[in-house]
């Protein structure tokens, strides 16, 4: 029986017009056989499952370190947190769930130690070298750094996966990439869209919990931020006798729902107004479909600043992301000093690419405790 055949088929009948299907999928870097039961989207999704760079997530930070507390997020249940919501997402628009997550799953996989501080370091250090920005590096990983196959380098997804990963595309004025990039079209497809939107849904719920659950936030201090006050409206509609204890939980899965809610209904009245009956129409679009109402965007931008102020910026936050600089910055300088400090395989670096490439590579993998630790042994500590 042919499994993988009776899903296309039945994607035809199930997707909507925009959706991605995975019989029309646009190819890989390196030809292979279909699997017989699995899907193409379904083979990228595990492929990125099992790769040592999502496993490496679970010790990267999303906001605090990972030694700061067990309760907290890091970057690998963030990621699982995206997935749940994307798929959500995009099976109420009828698009296509195994693209969503699969893309969702690769999408911090280049997300260096230290959050977006760390981020911000490589991107200094490599400012001669046409910098550092994350979903180019996720590209990388993909593409050259992960090893499945004794005949290539990479995971070998495909190409619709790693255009979902750039999301919005990327530039390589100097350093070109090192393997052919994926067609990006004008605008994302509906499933890359759904992912960032997704990203976006999670990291505003979780943050804002994890700053709850920390003491940084405190309730009373949301008072008026109208997002956080339609929530917790909705939490308490909806608890018996229409009382709200002191637990957060129930205000933040109000506030996943919420967003979610009226994402999937603004999306789909801008789909169906559209008249997109293709995904190649999706990606020849200047605009994205995929959004929130004009109202709601701007609730969720007043959230995005709140968090960016009171969260982000607090003095205990920005305590922590500052080991990024010196803990980076001399791991940058022992192993441009001494390149034989490096592994064989990322010292031999890529034709064409500058040494300090290579060094990037190896700093952006790196967990918080790898690096902390690697400094420790090369430069002493912070």
């Amino acid at each position: 029986m042919d499994v993988r055949a009776r899903i296309e088929t039945d994607e035809d009948a199930r997707l909507a017009p925009w959706a991605s299907r995975s019989r029309d999928c646009s190819g890989r870097l390196h030809a292979e056989p279909e699997h017989p039961y699995r899907t193409a989207f379904q083979r990228d999704r595990d492929r990125v499952l099992h790769s040592s760079a999502f496993r490496r997530l679970q010790y990267k930070t999303q906001v605090f370190v990972h030694h700061e507390g067990d309760h907290f997020r890091s970057r690998l249940t963030h990621t699982l947190e995206v997935a749940q919501i994307g798929r959500t997402l995009a099976r109420a628009l009828g698009s296509n769930e195994d693209l969503t997550e699969a893309i969702v799953l690769a999408h911090d996989l280049g997300h260096t130690p230290f959050g977006h501080s760390g981020e911000r370091v490589l991107h200094r250090l490599l400012d001669a070298h046409d910098g550092f920005e994350h979903n180019r590096q996720s590209l990388r990983i993909v593409d050259l750094m992960e090893r499945r196959s004794e005949h290539y380098d990479g995971l070998n997804l495909t190409h619709d996966t790693r255009a979902g990963i750039l999301k919005h595309g990327a530039e390589y004025p100097r350093y070109p990439h090192p393997v052919p990039l994926p067609p990006l079209g004008t605008s994302p497809s509906v499933e890359a869209q759904i992912a960032n939107r997704a990203d976006e849904i999670a990291y505003h719920a979780h943050d804002l919990d994890d700053g709850l659950r920390s003491g940084l936030l405190r309730a009373e201090g949301l008072h008026g931020v109208g997002l956080w006050d339609r929530a917790r409206e909705s939490a308490r509609a909806k608890s018996p006798g229409g009382q709200l204890g002191d637990l957060a939980a129930p205000v933040i899965a109000a506030l996943i729902d919420v967003l979610s809610t009226d994402l999937i209904e603004t999306s789909d009245a801008r789909l169906r107004a559209s008249g997109v009956t293709s995904r190649a129409e999706v990606q020849a679009r200047s605009e994205p479909l995929i959004g929130l109402s004009e109202g709601l965007e701007e609730e969720r931008s007043t959230l995005a600043a709140f968090l960016m102020k009171n969260l982000y910026r607090h003095p205990d936050v920005e305590r922590m992301a500052s080991r990024a600089e010196p803990v980076l910055g001399g791991l940058w300088e022992a192993y441009r000093t001494d390149p034989a400090r490096l592994p064989d395989r990322t010292r031999r670096g890529r034709a064409g690419e500058p040494p300090e490439r290579a060094v990037a590579d190896y700093l952006a993998g790196m967990t918080d405790r790898f690096a902390l630790t690697e400094h420790e042994r090369l430069c002493g500590g912070a």
